[in-house]
């Protein structure tokens, strides 16, 4: 859903606050650039050991930043705190097969539109019209991916023996005209479904950009990693550690969970000029009743919402659309950039994001799109690595608004 732009921001389009507006409402507005050697290709080791950026206004100025370690959150939040965490779990959702020729395909699972019915993306795709068929083979058995490895979820063993099969096959049923993928109905033995196979035939998809990474699929897994179904990782959980979740706990900063299944969408730029025309790509989130009596009850007590990830942000705020955060299990389109009216999320531990993304917006809309631009500047110039494998920057609540156009119901 496009958010209402707040009708004070519309009245002054002249001067320097009428040229930062435009800015805002331009994807042009949300470009810079980046060495290559700053896209992060593993992860740290150990997790909490990567590098923290804090968004502080203490001193006064507008860039106000201080350098830490993620293991120093403890000390940086406050006893009371909440962190609403996103529990989804990446799943093996990139598969490799062939045609009946022997042509190679490479497929990248979506979404689950019916039992074992999928919407992927196929590539080489404009061959694959309705009722073609792809044979897949378990990995380690002659296809381009995988490791060979050969457990599934669990340490259940997959071998010859067992009863998953030594080839999965899929019918196209149709073009999807909105991702450009084929909805794909798997043809997979009675009583299992894709899912379980997936770890005999599937691999982690790792993003893009990521074209040299010695991680292991585990280490793309946050560790609180819980319910299967998305096909990229809420990166800005990565670097937490049991023993650091369990320092928070100690100091009373609890821990509560959300379920958003991260989709394709995250690693699209925004393609129209104008970002306010932008139509947001739908994701499953799940915002259980649990999590919204911990969030009244931080909230009635003086804590605050310290949202980690901004997938976490987004299935909140996407759950208090109707003016209340409520408990809530669905799709969302809510896409929030500059002039939105914030409900839930008081502060915001993330990465750092692709130019031009609605990642990028997101951020600019809780401190303002020049002073985000400038803070990246600056962890640029002091050598953070960036993306899903890189540091991560922690917007304290004091830091919020400040330089941006922010207003809350």
């Amino acid at each position: 859903m496009k958010q209402k732009l707040v009708e004070a921001n519309l009245k002054d389009t002249s001067g320097t606050q009428g040229k930062n507006f435009e800015l805002d409402c331009s994807v042009a507005g949300y470009d810079y650039k980046l060495s290559p050697e700053l896209i992060a290709q593993n992860p740290a080791v150990p997790r909490d050991s990567s590098r923290l950026l804090v968004v502080n206004p203490n001193t006064g100025t507008e860039t106000a930043t201080l350098h830490h370690i993620f293991h120093d959150l403890p000390a940086l939040l406050r006893s009371g705190d909440l962190l609403v965490m996103n529990n989804t779990k990446v799943i093996p959702a990139r598969l490799y097969g062939h045609k009946s020729t022997g042509a190679k395909i490479q497929v990248l699972l979506l979404e689950e539109r019916q039992y074992n019915c999928w919407l992927a993306l196929v590539k080489p795709g404009k061959s694959f019209k309705q009722g073609a068929r792809i044979i897949f083979e378990p990995r380690g058995d002659g296809g381009d991916g995988g490791d060979g490895g050969d457990k599934g979820d669990g340490g259940e063993n997959f071998t010859s023996s067992s009863s998953s099969p030594h080839v999965l096959t899929a019918r196209v049923l149709e073009t999807d005209a909105a991702t450009g993928g084929r909805l794909l109905q798997f043809d997979v033995p009675e009583g299992k479904s894709l899912v379980q196979l997936l770890e005999v035939f599937g691999e982690v998809p790792l993003p893009p950009y990521i074209t040299a990474s010695k991680a292991a699929d585990d280490q793309y897994q946050t560790v609180y990693a819980k319910e299967p179904g998305a096909i990229a990782a809420p990166t800005a959980g990565l670097h937490f550690t049991p023993e650091l979740l369990q320092k928070l706990r100690d100091r009373n900063i609890n821990q509560a969970f959300i379920t958003l299944h991260v989709g394709v969408g995250t690693f699209r730029p925004v393609e129209v000029e104008d970002v306010t025309t932008h139509q947001m790509h739908e994701e499953w989130i799940e915002v259980p009743r649990a999590t919204v009596e911990q969030i009244r009850a931080t909230k009635a007590a003086g804590g605050r919402i310290i949202a980690v990830g901004t997938t976490a942000v987004r299935a909140l705020e996407g759950a208090a659309e109707s003016g209340n955060l409520q408990p809530f299990c669905g799709k969302t389109d809510l896409f929030i950039y500059p002039g939105y009216q914030w409900r839930v999320v008081d502060g915001l531990i993330t990465n750092f994001h692709l130019p031009r993304s609605s990642l990028l917006m997101l951020v600019s809309a809780l401190i303002g799109r020049q002073r985000l631009l400038n803070i990246y500047n600056e962890a640029i110039a002091f050598g953070y690595r960036f993306y899903s494998f890189g540091d991560a920057m922690l917007i304290l609540p004091e830091a919020v608004g400040v330089g941006s156009l922010e207003r809350r119901d």
